[in-house]
């Protein structure tokens, strides 16, 4: 029994040393076979934009190449650094995230998430730059026109993300991302200055007022009362009389009208506030209450 017992004990150490065997020496080969796999091609997928590209894969396809000190085509797959080349890849300022592995079949595949400018920006200094949703800071691209949300008098350069600049760029995002999600005030609002205490003002494409808008917050109320004061306002006295429109405070929208008002002698901007109207009647009914018959000095009260 005991001679029994030994070789039995024998044998299974035979059979694990051979098994162990040849786990490794599989382990080698396979790493000897991954330390000679090469580069089948390279595939770049660009996302995070839905109309103008601003990356070319020409550009992405060249950083890959310098730091490679060649194409990466039958270069072996070890030798790549990917880490350093998706670094390299975020030092472009259109590239917000880098994402770069080689999948099964030897291809190299490059991920990248471009940035999106979601509004344009003009300084007081003349200077003028696109924004995307993070607040970085995008040079404008030539002889490409988007349709953007357009900033004037924005104060500094330098301070771009500290003090009372930081809250105006805040302001900016979200008005910004409010008017990319809605077309049509996307294509009401003409321009938005900013106001030295830091407030925006709306200059619309229909009418010849202001809309006092205050701070970025609330901004969709803040434009559904607008509307609101659209629809009551234009047909019972007209957007022509009023020069300024203040949608500022909560749950109230006060016009002030202009000190002398004469007709509308423009047949074109007539036909704007009609299709203005026409284009708000599809939208959802405010609940706001009514234009109230009581006014104070040249103001009416929502």
């Amino acid at each position: 029994m005991g001679i029994k017992n030994n070789i039995r004990k024998l044998l299974v150490l035979v059979a694990w040393i051979v098994t162990g065997g040849t786990v490794l020496v599989l382990l080698i080969a396979a790493i000897s076979n991954k330390n000679h796999k090469t580069c089948k091609g390279v595939e770049i997928n660009i996302t995070g934009v839905q109309e103008h590209v601003f990356l070319d894969e020409k550009d992405i396809m060249q950083v890959i190449a310098a730091g490679q000190n060649n194409p990466p085509e039958g270069k072996i797959i070890t030798n790549f650094d990917l880490a350093k080349l998706e670094s390299v890849l975020e030092r472009n300022i259109w590239v917000k995230k880098a994402n770069l592995f080689f999948d099964n079949n030897q291809k190299l595949r490059v991920n990248i998430e471009e940035r999106e400018p979601i509004a344009r920006v003009f300084t007081v200094a003349g200077s003028s730059y696109y924004i995307d949703s993070s607040g970085t800071r995008l040079p404008l691209k030539d002889k490409m026109s988007i349709k953007l949300p357009v900033f004037t008098n924005f104060a500094s350069e330098k301070s771009f993300h500290r003090g009372k600049d930081s809250l105006v760029l805040e302001g900016i995002k979200k008005i910004a991302g409010f008017l990319q999600s809605d077309p049509f005030w996307l294509a009401q609002v003409a321009q938005i200055d900013i106001t030295a205490a830091g407030n925006f003002e709306i200059v619309p494409l229909v009418g010849n007022h202001i809309v006092m808008f205050g701070d970025g917050n609330d901004c969709a109320a803040k434009f559904k009362r607008l509307l609101v004061f659209y629809r009551q306002v234009s047909a019972k006295y007209g957007l022509e009389k009023y020069s300024v429109v203040n949608v500022q405070y909560d749950k109230q929208v006060i016009g002030t009208r202009r000190g002398t008002y004469g007709k509308i002698d423009s047949l074109q901007t007539l036909k704007n506030i009609q299709k203005l109207i026409e284009a708000s009647h599809k939208l959802p009914v405010d609940t706001i209450k009514p234009i109230s018959t009581q006014t104070t000095k040249n103001n009416i009260q929502l």
